[in-house]
């Protein structure tokens, strides 16, 4: 995001000035309306699995003043990852504590999916209204916007702590795996940053978004194509 933006500038690379603005204002409506949609989305399942902790908390809300993360939003635009305040979850509340709490993790990402996919409908909608003949700015607004939800999903699903994958790998194993996982969470957390930032798992990860990506494109045109407006 930015950061390559600005490297860019530094070297002296041509920079598309519509192409970045299209990108920046993707990555601020995913800010302001997706990121507490995610958040909302853990808080709302938690809630129908018998955790009322987010709704007493006054989490249950789309108003993204009550989920902004200032460092999360600085990162997503910096760097293309970030988060929003965490909705508070209490286990002791769930039935199947285990279970229950993989459900509610996965509900985030499933939400950025879903949001990526209306994203995609409105996208294909779009070039069949104007003939496939769409402002560069609208592609590129639309595409940045799916693909940064998709890379929202996708980095949540990682298997470690704080991410959402860490609670839904957490279903699977003994409860003394368990202690052990989250006993030592911070030093995971710290090698987990600097596996990122060192760009190891640049590739596997780009992978899965590109093939999440083509995949909620392919899901998009569906309805189109059935009805032979594509």
């Amino acid at each position: 995001m930015l950061f390559d933006l600005i490297r860019d500038v530094f070297r002296g690379v041509p920079i598309d000035m519509a192409s970045a603005l299209s990108q920046i204002l993707a990555t601020l409506f995913v800010i302001f309306c997706i990121l507490p949609l995610h958040e909302f989305a853990h808080g709302w399942v938690a809630y129908k699995l018998g955790d009322s902790t987010a709704k007493y908390n006054g989490r249950l809300t789309l108003n993204p003043i009550v989920s902004i993360d200032p460092i999360g939003s600085f990162f997503l635009l910096m760097f293309g990852f970030g988060w929003a305040k965490p909705v508070p979850v209490d286990k002791r509340y769930f039935k199947n504590p285990k279970r229950d709490m993989a459900i509610t993790a996965l509900a985030g990402p499933f939400a950025n999916f879903l949001a990526a996919l209306v994203g995609g409908i409105i996208y294909i909608a779009i070039l069949i209204w104007l003939n496939i003949t769409v402002p560069k700015f609208v592609h590129d607004f639309f595409l940045s916007y799916i693909f940064i939800n998709i890379a929202l999903a996708v980095f949540n699903l990682i298997p470690l702590p704080p991410l959402d994958g860490s609670k839904i790998l957490g279903a699977f194993l003994s409860n003394k795996a368990l202690y052990s996982y989250y006993r030592y969470q911070n030093i995971i957390i710290l090698i987990a940053f600097f596996v990122l930032f060192s760009g190891f798992l640049n590739t596997p990860l780009a992978f899965l978004e590109n093939a999440c990506f083509n995949s909620v494109i392919w899901i998009a045109e569906l309805p189109f194509k059935l009805f032979g407006l594509l």
